[in-house]
């Protein structure tokens, strides 16, 4: 019969550590918990466990503090973090401090469960990757579990050298994870260099991604070094991918087979030594069927894809991308401002079509227009309301009827959570629902009851009982 393995569990919470302890007794494994680094420290250093689960904060020392030195003297042993500073760099750190994986809380025990088997299964490298300066700029906010995920991701990245697509609509900040995974990354001490592709003329892609010989065209009276070169030893951002003409297509998927290119109008072959990471708000898959895009050149590049949520499906990230603003408003020069909590609560209830840099804009706009310190909710409705696209009924782009009648489902709750418990809520939902389909069904069908049963799905009789129901007249003659 096998041993059961030892896990070393650290956290100044008791009720975590109680928790824990007891997932993981069920599970089959010997569990020691402290709430001090120190005492794991010694556990570590006598040679006792397989596996340590470490919070980061904690009453004596960091545990990110405390990994290094584990690693030196236990190299074997794999260590899993914890915690509830759930940042991006705390991800990196974790990563590049040598940690298996980096849980933020609150986690579920299933995952930790997961996580803890894979390490245990998977011996470490021994390998602790240099560290960061202290006082870098954070570059990735957002404590969501969209975000949170993509941290990880990030982190598990830094210690790679892998290609990366990154897809997301406009404004999501596709080149900040491009510059996250080379400033993290082993390239760091290399150049970045971006290029749209949607900004450059067709004709000139070729020779603005891998640089062209003297005469090679006419106009080129000297050797153009392009961004392959300039970008040797670092990282290539490729920005907007999707609209790569077909011939540099061609081209660019030779790069990424041969690991080497021709300059335009060149022979000699020049060896590609970049880390490419590509990125678009296009579905590529949808313009591969389109024959707008090769298929064995989304492969080379979908190595790693990252997607990167619309603000609408990360609101509780609002509050901290909207002082992360401000605070960057203040530092151009604009006045110190805040928003008053209902100001706050009024942002998430828009649909953000311009994303992250909607919201930076309004973050300057407010900070540049408005006299008061704390900006309250009558100055945030203003704003976006004159932001809105013109026009009676337009649509929020990119907004489903899903997310509509979420947004309108939150307006009315925070409208009355202050007041009466809301009763019947399924009910009123339904019936203010029905009540504008029905009559627009109606007006489809110019009052034909028999049609606009048909168009709705329902019986003839179901219908009319609805239209009692709802007390919706009923156009008499037309059935």
């Amino acid at each position: 019969m096998t041993e059961a393995r030892t896990i070393l569990i650290a956290d100044d919470d008791r009720a975590i550590r109680t928790v824990l302890s007891q997932a993981l007794s069920r599970a089959g494994y010997h569990v020691r918990a402290t709430s001090s680094a120190s005492t794991l420290w010694r556990w570590v250093e006598d040679g006792e466990g397989d596996l340590v689960v470490t919070d980061v904060v904690m009453p004596d020392e960091n545990g990110l503090d405390l990994l290094p030195r584990m690693r030196r003297v236990r190299p074997d042993l794999q260590v899993v973090v914890m915690s509830a500073q759930s940042t991006f760099t705390t991800a990196v750190k974790a990563a590049q401090r040598g940690a298996f994986e980096y849980l933020p809380k609150p986690f579920d025990l299933k995952e930790l469960l997961s996580v803890v088997e894979r390490a245990l299964a998977q011996p470490a490298n021994g390998l602790v990757a240099e560290e960061e300066s202290e006082g870098e700029r954070l570059p990735l906010i957002g404590r969501s579990a969209a975000m949170q995920e993509i941290y990880r991701t990030v982190a598990r990245l830094t210690t790679a050298d892998l290609t990366v697509m990154v897809t997301g609509e406009s404004g999501t900040g596709k080149e900040l994870i491009a510059r996250a995974l080379h400033d993290y990354g082993k390239r760091r001490t290399g150049p970045f260099v971006a290029i749209n592709m949607a900004a450059i003329p067709r004709e000139l892609i070729e020779s603005e991604l891998f640089g062209h010989e003297r005469g090679a065209f006419t106009g080129a009276l000297t050797r153009g070094v392009g961004r392959f070169e300039q970008a040797a030893g670092g990282t290539l951002f490729l920005d907007e991918i999707g609209d790569m003409p077909a011939e540099a297509q061609t081209r660019l998927l030779r790069v990424l087979q041969e690991g080497e290119f021709t300059t335009v109008g060149g022979r000699a072959p020049v060896k590609a030594n970049v880390r490419i990471v590509a990125a678009t708000h296009r579905d590529l898959r949808a313009s591969i069927r389109a024959g707008l895009f090769r298929e064995d050149l989304f492969y080379r590049l979908n190595v790693v894809p990252i997607r990167l949520p619309p603000l609408r499906e990360r609101t509780e990230d609002i509050p901290l991308l909207a002082r992360h603003f401000l605070d960057r408003a203040r530092a151009a020069g604009l006045p110190h401002k805040s928003l008053s909590p209902e100001a706050l609560s009024r942002l998430k209830l828009h649909a953000w079509p311009g994303n992250a840099r909607e919201l930076e804009n309004l973050m300057r706009r407010l900070a540049a227009l408005y006299p008061q310190e704390i900006i309250g909710e009558e100055a945030v409705a203003a704003e976006l309301a004159e932001a809105e696209v013109p026009g009676e009924g337009a649509p929020r782009s990119s907004e489903t009827l899903e997310q509509a009648v979420e947004r309108h489902l939150k307006l009315f709750m925070a409208a009355h959570q202050d007041g009466m418990p809301i009763r019947d809520l399924h009910d009123r939902v339904i019936s203010e629902v029905e009540r504008p389909l029905l009559r627009l069904a109606l007006s489809a069908t110019r009052g034909n009851q028999i049609k606009a049963a048909a168009l709705l799905g329902l019986n003839r009789n179901t219908l009319r009982k609805k239209l009692r129901d709802l007390e919706l007249p009923v156009v008499r003659g037309l059935s």
